[in-house]
């Protein structure tokens, strides 16, 4: 237990949405010392994620794959024990699900000038599918700015957008 080593919460939340997306699940082996405590390192990581599963898990739980799993340079490393070989994710990764008609857009990291640009979500993408009446971002009540056409969603957050981790923009289609 002395030389345990723990993933972040950061970590385990971008791996939890990344796995939701491509219609996986995420199973956390959390072992308890030899007196049924967990560790305070172990709990710590557990309450984040479910802080941030509280504003965000709409956009998990009940959900499907939409279309596509994600976008984005980031390449990650399937199968066991390569944890370590998958880079930061960027600005520019999504990942999406899926809830009725419903579409969400998950961003992998927070853009530091507040805009992102989803390519999938494109008329000429796999956007012409869901021609989007109103984008929402998940735990504000700020008003997000966004245009859609051919090329991409082009969304700005509102300011002072809270993206702990990961971020979800809820996308309603149009009637």
């Amino acid at each position: 237990i002395e030389n345990d080593t723990f993933k972040t919460p950061e970590f385990l939340v971008r791996d939890l949405v990344d796995i939701v997306s491509k219609n996986g699940n995420l199973l956390l082996n959390v072992g308890p010392r030899p007196d049924g405590t967990i560790p305070d390192e172990v709990k710590a990581t557990l309450l984040d994620m479910g802080a941030w599963l509280k504003v965000n898990g709409e956009a998990i739980y009940a959900t499907t794959p939409w279309k596509s799993f994600g976008e984005g340079p980031t390449e990650v490393k399937a199968g066991a024990f390569h944890d370590e070989e998958t880079k930061p994710y960027t600005a520019e990764d999504f990942r999406f699900t899926a809830k009725g008609t419903t579409v969400y857009a998950i961003g992998m990291a927070c853009p530091a000038d507040g805009k992102a640009s989803i390519h999938s979500l494109g008329w000429a993408h796999e956007g012409n599918s869901i021609p989007i009446a109103s984008v929402e971002l998940l735990g504000s009540t700020g008003k997000v700015t966004w245009t859609q056409d051919a090329n991409a969603l082009e969304v700005t957050l509102p300011a002072g957008a809270e993206c702990k981790y990961a971020y979800a923009l809820k996308l309603t289609p149009a009637a």
